[in-house]
């Protein structure tokens, strides 16, 4: 496992370029803590862009099962209907207004979902601005003059 943390530390790119940066002589910057600020900006965009992927890969699973249920429903009050309501099924207008109430439920709690994930993305773009702020305070740290 040694020799994969290894290969993995080689493959930093933050390395080369902290390497880079140091060539660059500027008066009063420490090039090497202004790449490590970058590489922590990067890590927030990274974290950030995860977790808004997995939050929408769970939104589309859960936006996919409540349709599925819903359709499937609706399927089962149609095949009800059908069958002449064996079972007491009622009538073509209480089976309607059955699948109508079902397709507008799920409609509001893909609604509820999306508002969700809208506050989700606000959070995300909150955190993503105070590590901005925190950059430019990092990099106003790094060109005071010493």
């Amino acid at each position: 496992m040694a020799t994969h943390d290894s290969d993995l530390s080689q493959m930093n790119p933050f390395r080369e370029l902290t390497k880079t940066f140091e060539q660059f002589k500027m008066p009063g910057m420490d090039m090497s803590a202004f790449a490590e600020a970058r590489r922590h900006d990067v890590e927030a965009m990274v974290a950030a862009n995860q977790s808004a992927f997995e939050a929408l890969q769970a939104l589309a699973r859960t936006q996919t099962e409540m349709l599925t249920q819903t359709m499937q429903a609706m399927q089962s009050s149609a095949q009800s209907m059908m069958s002449g309501g064996a079972s007491g099924g009622g009538d073509a207008a209480e089976h309607t207004e059955a699948a109508q109430k079902a397709w507008n439920k799920m409609l509001g709690d893909m609604k509820d979902l999306a508002d969700s994930v809208r506050k989700a993305q606000s959070e995300a773009m909150v955190g993503m601005g105070e590590r901005a702020a925190k950059g430019m305070k990092d990099m106003q740290a790094l060109t005071r003059t010493k």
